[in-house]
């Protein structure tokens, strides 16, 4: 019994240091690519929505006079802050939109496959 968890110890020791497969299967294929996908336009939207929030803060931050006593200028930022904001979710559906037009070919032949049809 105890050389056969000893065996089973070695095997798995031994797998971890064995080279890994350079063979990438169909659906690993169509994760990359689904990833390839929709990875572009979540970097852009978090990044955009970020900027839009500190611009619309910087905005309230001069508006409530806690930065400076500019309180017109703090609105004109604030309300670009919030435009920002509000457009985000738009520009990223239609990067998304475009990337999926993109690859549709590949992903709709991939899935294909999968799915033997």
């Amino acid at each position: 019994m105890d050389q056969i968890k000893e065996q089973q110890y070695a095997e798995s020791i031994r797998q971890q240091y064995a080279p890994k497969s350079e063979s990438v299967t169909k659906l690993e294929q169509l994760k990359r690519l689904d990833a390839k996908v929709h990875r572009p336009a979540a970097v852009f939207a978090y990044i955009f929505g970020i900027i839009g929030a500190l611009v619309l803060g910087a905005g309230m931050c001069l508006a409530m006079r806690i930065i400076g006593d500019l309180m017109p200028l703090g609105i004109v930022i604030g309300v670009i802050g919030i435009a920002m904001v509000t457009v985000n979710y738009f520009i990223y559906k239609a990067i998304l939109k475009s990337r999926k037009r993109k690859y549709a070919d590949q992903v709709m032949s991939l899935s294909d496959e999968l799915l033997n049809r």
